[in-house]
């Protein structure tokens, strides 16, 4: 039970911590945020973000030279 504790505080963790990088304009794939704030699972914190109301975009991008593809998501801004 404690273990699952300290894993929803981490979540929460790095939600906030990726809800702040949004919020001040940026855009994140799996690879910055991994580097940034030591995150695995983006989709997962994505999918939080969204359940608290939040509109994030995502973008498929396709890189040609080693055919992968990968999401790189942004905060929708509803001024």
């Amino acid at each position: 039970m404690k273990e699952n504790v300290i894993n929803n505080n981490e979540n929460y963790s790095q939600s906030k911590q990726i809800l702040d990088y949004l919020q001040a304009g940026n855009a994140l794939t799996l690879l910055e945020v991994l580097r940034k704030f030591n995150c695995l699972r983006l989709g997962a914190r994505i999918y939080d973000l969204r359940q608290q109301g939040y509109v994030i975009n995502s973008l498929i991008i396709k890189d040609d030279i080693l055919g992968k593809r990968y999401a790189r998501y942004s905060l929708v801004s509803l001024n």
